[in-house]
């Protein structure tokens, strides 16, 4: 028998939920709510929601925890970078001066960080 879910949600950690309010209202534009002691960060489209929670031993993940597709990758890194968010420079990865990855097999992709170190990206679907 499988189990009956009453629907689903995702969510991560964050060291700091005020630092985290302000980046993602702020500097990214999300409507954010509280919720439960932590916050609900409600997602562009029909994306949904995702819960942050606070927990003050954090340690972020070192992969890609959330993605924003975006219309103009130039434009979305020109955005960020005038809300004092900076780009992340990986080795082994063909990224321009910006931080931007345009590799012809896959879409337009730059990567960055909130305050609790958590990698997010956006990027320009094919």
């Amino acid at each position: 028998m499988a189990m009956k879910s009453l629907g689903a949600f995702s969510g991560f950690a964050v060291r700091d939920v005020a630092a985290a309010r302000s980046f993602y209202a702020d500097a990214l534009g999300l409507p954010v709510a509280d919720d439960r002691g932590g916050l609900r960060l409600e997602l562009p489209g029909d994306s949904g929601s995702v819960f942050v929670y606070e927990k003050a031993d954090h340690e972020p993940a070192v992969f890609t925890i959330l993605n924003f597709a975006v219309g103009d990758i130039d434009t979305a890194v020109d955005d960020l970078e005038a809300a004092g968010v900076s780009m992340l420079h990986y080795d082994g990865f063909q990224q321009d001066e910006r931080g931007v990855a345009r590799d012809p097999q896959g879409p337009a992709i730059a990567w960055f960080t909130d305050p609790s170190g958590n990698i997010l990206a956006v990027l320009q679907p094919d």
